[in-house]
C-alpha cells in the first residue's frame, strides 16, 4: 500500500491533449547538441555560454546560432554521431513517454534548434514519424575532403566535409518554433501540448493550447516562473498524466500508471496559475491503493 496520486475514473474535468510537441535538447536528450560538438575545451566553454545565454533569454538565438557552428567547424561525421550521444544521454521516462502516447493514439511530434540529422534520425529511433521532425539545417563544403581524387565522393569523404553555413529557419530564431508548431497542427482537431527547456520553447506558448516546462536536465528561471505547469522531476514520466488526462491515463499499464503517480507525490509539479493547480489535484486526487 502507497500514498499516490491517482485519478477517479469519473472525473472530467483534466483534458486529453491529442498534439505532443517535445523539444529535443535538454529535454528529450540531457545534452545539448551543439555544445557537445565542441571538442576544445575553451571553444566549449564559450559554446555552452552562448548556449545558455540564447536559451535564458538573454540573447537572441539567431544571434549565438550561427557563430557556434562556426567556432566548431564540425564535420559531417561529427554531425551524425550526435544521434547516437542523443541516444546515450536520453532522458529518464523519455522512451516510455513517446511510446505511451503513440500507443493511446497522440500524435507526437519533435520541434527542436538542433540539426536536422542526429535530432530526426534520433525522433525516429524513439517511434516519432519522420514527417513530424522539425529542426534546423545545415550545408557543408562540398569541396572539403580529397574531393579531387574521385568524381564522385565516397561516403569516407562526404563524411569529412567541414560545416559551411546553417540555412536560416524560424527554428534558428528565438521566437521562431510557434511558426512551425503551427504549421504542423494548422486545423487538426485536438488540443495541443507543448513541452521544453528554453525560452525559446516557453515563447511558442501561445501556439499551443498548453505549455510545461521541463526542468529535469536544467533550471531556466525564466521558464520556471512563466511557464504554466513546471516539471521539476528529472524524469518525463509525469507528462503522461497532464498528457493523457483524467480519462485516457487509465488505459495505461497500473505498474506503469503507479510510477507516474509515486513520482507525483514524491516531486510535485510547479504551478504558476493556482487556479490550474487545483484543478489538476481535484483530477488527481491523492488516495491510497493496493
Amino acid at each position: 500500500m502507497s500514498s499516490i496520486f491517482e485519478p477517479a475514473p469519473a472525473a472530467a474535468g483534466w483534458p486529453y491533449y491529442q498534439h505532443i510537441i517535445f523539444d529535443c535538447d535538454s529535454t528529450l536528450s540531457a545534452i545539448e547538441g551543439i555544445d557537445h560538438l565542441a571538442a576544445q575545451p575553451d571553444t566549449k566553454q564559450e559554446i555552452v555560454a552562448l548556449t545558455n545565454a540564447a536559451m535564458d533569454g538573454e540573447m537572441a538565438l539567431d544571434a549565438v546560432y550561427g557563430k557556434r557552428l562556426e567556432l566548431i567547424s564540425p564535420s559531417r561525421q561529427a554531425v551524425l554521431e550526435l544521434a547516437q550521444h542523443y541516444l546515450t544521454h536520453i532522458v529518464p521516462g523519455a522512451r516510455q513517454v513517446i511510446s505511451s502516447l503513440i500507443e493511446i493514439g497522440s500524435d507526437v511530434y519533435i520541434v527542436s534548434g538542433g540539426l536536422i540529422e542526429p535530432v530526426k534520425e534520433f525522433g525516429i529511433s524513439l517511434g516519432v514519424p519522420a514527417n513530424n521532425i522539425r529542426a534546423v539545417e545545415i550545408e557543408y563544403d562540398q569541396l572539403g575532403g580529397k574531393w579531387w581524387q574521385s568524381n564522385h565522393q565516397s561516403r569516407e569523404q562526404m563524411h569529412d566535409q567541414r560545416y559551411l553555413a546553417y540555412r536560416h529557419s524560424e527554428l534558428s530564431e528565438s521566437d521562431g518554433k510557434a511558426r512551425i508548431i503551427q504549421q504542423l497542427i494548422g486545423s487538426k482537431k485536438g488540443a495541443s501540448l507543448l513541452v521544453g527547456d528554453g525560452v525559446s520553447d516557453l515563447m511558442a506558448r501561445n501556439a499551443v493550447d498548453l505549455f510545461v516546462g521541463f526542468g529535469g536536465v536544467v533550471t531556466r528561471e525564466k521558464v520556471l516562473h512563466n511557464a504554466p505547469i513546471f516539471i521539476q522531476s528529472k524524469s518525463l514520466l509525469q507528462l503522461l498524466a497532464i498528457a493523457l488526462g483524467s480519462q485516457q491515463f487509465y488505459k495505461l499499464s497500473k505498474e506503469l500508471r503507479q510510477s507516474v503517480c509515486d513520482l507525483l507525490t514524491q516531486q510535485p509539479l510547479y504551478f504558476n496559475r493556482k487556479t490550474l493547480q487545483r484543478h489538476f489535484e481535484s483530477c488527481f486526487a491523492s488516495r491510497r491503493i493496493p
